[in-house]
């Protein structure tokens, strides 16, 4: 199936984001041999109002527009579907379900547009988290597998669980197969299909194994940093991060500095002081190409995430980006996934256990347990869930056509 198939893949993370995501991570593998048509989240008429970014990335706000990314080559197609109505604000009713429609089918006309100018013929289709947009594809669409991909618990944000939960039930409900990320995602989700397989998140081992093999200049915000650091690579989400057990670091860890890359979307790191913490810096989102020369001089990376029901659903990317570099990794244990690296990273039952574990961490770190780090981190390549994609869709179109066959 994998030869002369197109993907199709309909994503909530925009492609022009330099954030990492699991649907640009995936992209980017299927596009080494299939051809990707990525359908980025729509722009809505309210993102007019703020529309730098909208402008840079849209070839016409009522059409389907087409980009390409010479960094991934030939085989990538980046889709901008026109604008769509703002509606989540709209409670469930008939209102909401009659301009949801209309939203509906700017997506779908994309895609049909897509597959027009392009020829398609054969081709898996993919919706990776966006079941606000085109829940249930028209029948006239056929893709060889329609799958719907989980990757975190959708009722646990304000935002996208008002719409979202019964949405991402009926997305399940209407696909061929349901891709998550996590055990607790399994849970959630089985009830609501017969077909369910979990697709763990991974990492791009050439991009940060450079950490290793690159001998780069200190970063800029590390330039007067003496004594180790301890790093943390993501989204500095309020809903998953433990601000206040990253102050206690700092505040015990006075010797060391504190490292913290990524987008934050919330006050609490200043309503409670750590932005003002002589050894914190943080350094706002960085592209993932950008990630290893600080990956380089971090000596111990940390997942300090918040034990709830959001992060109890969350295999996270960062693990295997740390372990690819080879580095050790202090974590809470707030997942049954996290527990599958106990025997190489460092897992915390309690704050003071997280506090503690950053200079065990740190004091027992080896050449051996760089390349045990590493060779866990191999095991969870991008490679190696495309091959278990498509191991996964090969064995659903067996099992169809068996069906077929039997009917004859």
């Amino acid at each position: 199936m994998q030869e002369n198939c197109d993907i199709i893949l309909f994503a909530l993370f925009r492609w022009n984001s330099p954030f990492s995501s699991i649907s640009i991570a995936l992209a980017k593998e299927f596009a080494k041999k299939n051809r990707v048509f990525y359908i980025n989240h729509p722009y809505s008429f309210k993102d007019l109002a703020t529309a730098n970014d909208l402008m840079k990335h849209s070839n016409g706000w009522l059409n389907t527009g087409y980009n390409k990314d010479e960094a991934v080559g030939d085989n990538f197609i980046s889709v901008i579907p026109p604008l769509t109505l703002p509606i989540n604000w709209l409670p469930q009713g008939n209102i909401y379900n009659t301009l949801a429609r209309y939203n509906d089918r700017a997506v779908i006309k994309s895609i049909e547009q897509t597959i027009k100018d392009y020829d398609i013929k054969n081709y898996v289709y993919i919706n990776c988290y966006d079941p606000l947009f085109a829940a249930k594809l028209p029948n006239h669409l056929k893709p060889a597998a329609n799958i719907y991909f989980s990757v975190d618990d959708i009722s646990q944000d304000h935002y996208t669980a008002k719409h979202g939960t019964i949405k991402e039930e009926e997305a399940i409900r209407n696909a061929d197969i349901t891709l998550v990320t996590s055990s607790e995602l399994f849970k959630l989700k089985q009830p609501f299909t017969n077909n369910i397989f979990k697709l763990n998140n991974a990492a791009d081992l050439s991009n940060f194994k450079k950490a290793i093999e690159i001998d780069y200049p200190r970063p800029e915000e590390l330039k007067n940093v003496k004594g180790k650091v301890i790093g943390y690579i993501g989204n500095l989400d309020a809903l998953r991060i433990d601000y206040h057990m990253l102050k206690k670091l700092a505040q015990k860890h006075q010797d060391k500095t504190l490292l913290l890359i990524g987008p934050i979307n919330n006050t609490t790191c200043k309503e409670i002081g750590l932005d003002a913490m002589p050894n914190v810096i943080f350094t706002g989102g960085k592209r993932i190409e950008e990630l290893p020369q600080y990956l380089r001089y971090i000596d111990c990376g940390i997942i300090p995430f918040i034990c709830n029901t959001l992060t109890k659903s969350i295999y996270p990317l960062k693990i295997n980006e740390y372990l690819s570099a080879g580095k050790p990794v202090v974590s809470t244990n707030f997942s049954e996934d996290i527990s599958y690296f106990k025997e190489q990273i460092y897992l915390a039952n309690n704050n003071d256990d997280f506090l503690k574990l950053i200079d065990t961490a740190i004091n027992e770190d080896s050449e051996d347990k760089v390349e045990q780090r590493i060779a866990l981190a191999q095991l969870n390549t991008w490679t190696a869930r495309v091959d278990q994609f498509w191991e996964i869709v090969n064995n659903y179109l067996e099992k169809e056509n068996s069906k077929k066959q039997q009917l004859v």
